[in-house]
């Protein structure tokens, strides 16, 4: 069934981007939307009232950020019912990614809501065009775990994707990351793009165990790893790649499913053969 999501004279919810760092970034679509709107709802009324003033934007700002998103989605979805044109806004880029906001546009949807996109700087992408990597397909991933073991497990679900793996980090968090790809994933080549569009922006080229040589990394940054790169399937010791899976914490038959499936081997005959290996041992 085709829903008409747009309609002039009912509600409508603006996801509206904003610049990552440099403020002339700004469009002049999303700086009219934002001046229109009844309300804008953003992550850090602090950080946007400054964008807000640049532009000029007067309208009444209201704060929705994941400490307050369950009581404040049903107050969004409540005005956007009763006609009200809204927009969110995250501190930088596309609001929804990685920051909050998918529960209201869910909402949204569930109750024939419009919703509309005013598009913009994406850190993401803009860290991906310049990485020089490999750009289509890619995965964007956003934040890994904080927690070591899950950021682990995480890593290990990706270890086999063929296409750029697209990461954002906290500056304080990126070497403890690193370590954890070099090991999961093996010594790579990695792009950060730090302070994009910023006065101090930068690129940072090289392997991981390059890359961890360096004294410290500071700013926001965006983690770019390529992809898997696959030896050929004949090249590949399935004993040995076991071996390796269980290194990583992988249980048994977890090892030995995976290795079946990139070697491309009968999981039970392989199996046998795993069993048959460690007998002699």
């Amino acid at each position: 069934m085709r829903i008409r999501s747009f309609n002039q004279d009912g509600g409508i919810l603006y996801l509206v981007a904003t610049p990552i760092g440099n403020l002339e970034d700004m469009t002049y679509r999303a700086v009219n939307i934002l001046k229109t709107v009844d309300k804008i709802y953003a992550e850090d009324t602090r950080n946007s009232i400054i964008l807000l003033h640049k532009y000029e934007i007067h309208t009444l700002l209201e704060s929705y950020h994941e400490f307050n998103e369950e009581l404040k989605t049903e107050q969004i979805i409540n005005e956007l019912l009763s006609g009200k044109k809204i927009a969110v806004i995250s501190d930088a880029g596309l609001p929804v990614i990685s920051d909050p906001g998918y529960k209201i546009v869910k909402s949204a949807v569930e109750h024939h809501i419009a919703v509309s996109t005013i598009p913009g700087a994406s850190a993401g992408i803009s860290a991906l065009i310049a990485s020089g990597f490999p750009v289509m397909p890619y995965q964007f991933y956003g934040f890994l775990n904080s927690k070591q073991s899950k950021r682990i497990e995480e890593l290990k679900e990706l270890k086999y994707y063929p296409h750029t793996l697209v990461f954002y980090e906290a500056p304080h968090r990126i070497f403890e990351t690193l370590n954890d790809m070099l090991v999961v994933l093996g010594n790579r080549n990695v792009c950060i793009a730090r302070e994009l569009t910023k006065t101090y922006e930068e690129f940072i080229r090289g392997t991981i165990e390059e890359v961890l040589k360096i004294d410290s990394i500071k700013g926001e940054m965006v983690l770019l790893v390529e992809g898997y790169k696959e030896q050929g399937k004949d090249s590949v010791n399935p004993i040995e790649q076991i071996e390796e899976f269980l290194s990583l914490g992988y249980k048994p038959n977890e090892a030995i499913k995976e290795t079946a499936r990139l070697c491309n081997k009968d999981r039970k005959e392989l199996y046998k053969e795993y069993i048959k290996y460690k007998n002699k041992e």
